[in-house]
């Protein structure tokens, strides 16, 4: 049974009604199709071909090389770099965003790791998270104070309703920030809201939910629109169910929202920030929205699964990992 007939058959369990069960599965379609599209626009449909060798390694056309797992590429020296180059490169920043494929473990290890050795040079860091929407902020704030256990925090975040994902993957990540009581900053707007205007535009919103709307909304960025597009014209879902233009609003709003977040929490030290790779990725999404409010320079990380062919220019660094699970990710 595939997964949206699951979700439908325990709707159906429930009673619910008709209209309830469209909204539901419309959601489900929207974040799923959404995911496919951002997953694409990281680079991940571009496949090599050949041996298990080259399956170990990630191919840079303008470098006409080859590099293996655990190398970190530079797009400013065009060439791999040492971990501790780049953490000092990277602490000269006001902001790092640090991408993720949501269900690949080692790129949260990386992030891990990453958070840590930022810490140790700038312990008055803070940090953000697309995995939390604005109205959870007070819970942040009692999980990093160490007022909440971990049950409890999941409990009153609504983890499994909102994000979905696997806590485990993020547990390291979120028992550091509460063992060191960093800032946390919850970048997301509530997570109905964007497969909403992808359904039907902005103006579709109701009075109540157009409040959660950033004040500024660009959607005339040329380069990222025909980005988008290429991607979004090749999911047969994505155009069976949507319409380009407002999926696009959809896309924009969600980048523009966490953008303002980030600028309404940036404080005098660093700030670092973790969000889906789709959302970092050429600094389209959330980098360049939020420097466009701070202008506080910004540095970016995308972990990039071995077996695939990368653009250098895609972040500031390039992590070469191993691959994650397969699967539709819910976002």
């Amino acid at each position: 049974m595939t997964s949206v007939n699951r979700f439908r058959q325990s709707y159906q369990e429930q009673s619910l009604s008709r209209t309830y069960k469209r909204i539901f599965i419309s959601n489900f379609y929207f974040h799923a199709t959404l995911a496919a599209v951002l997953f694409a626009a990281a680079g991940f449909f571009v496949l090599m071909s050949g041996c298990s060798a080259k399956r170990q390694h990630v191919f840079v056309p303008s470098l006409s090389s080859s590099f293996p797992r655990g190398t970190i590429l530079s797009a400013a020296e065009k060439a791999p770099v040492s971990f501790e180059t780049m953490i000092n490169d990277l602490a000269e920043a006001r902001v790092v965003y640090i991408g993720e494929s949501h269900t690949n473990p080692r790129h949260h290890e990386i992030q891990k790791k990453i958070l840590k050795a930022l810490y140790r040079r700038k312990p008055g860091l803070s940090v953000g998270m697309e995995m939390f929407s604005r109205p959870y902020q007070d819970v942040l704030g009692q999980w990093r104070k160490g007022m909440l256990d971990q049950k409890t925090f999941i409990e009153n975040v609504h983890w499994y309703a909102n994000w979905k994902h696997d806590y485990s993957l993020y547990s390291g990540l979120l028992d550091f920030i509460k063992e060191k009581n960093l800032p946390l900053c919850a970048l997301n707007i509530p997570f109905h809201i964007p497969s909403k205007i992808a359904a039907g535009g902005i103006d579709s919103l109701l009075p109540g939910e157009s409040g959660h709307l950033p004040e500024q909304i660009k959607l005339d960025v040329a380069a990222h629109r025909q980005y988008l597009k290429n991607i979004f014209e090749s999911h047969h879902r994505a155009r069976l169910h949507y319409n380009f233009k407002n999926f696009y609003q959809a896309q924009c709003v969600w980048d523009e929202a966490m953008a303002q977040s980030v600028s309404r929490c940036l404080k005098d030290s660093l700030m670092v920030v973790f969000a889906g790779k789709g959302h970092i990725i050429y600094g389209f999404g959330i980098p360049d929205r939020a420097y466009r409010r701070t202008g506080a320079p910004f540095k970016t990380v995308i972990p990039f699964a071995a077996g695939q062919s990368a653009d250098l220019s895609a972040a500031d660094y390039l992590w070469v990992t191993t691959g994650g699970p397969a699967g539709p990710s819910p976002h």
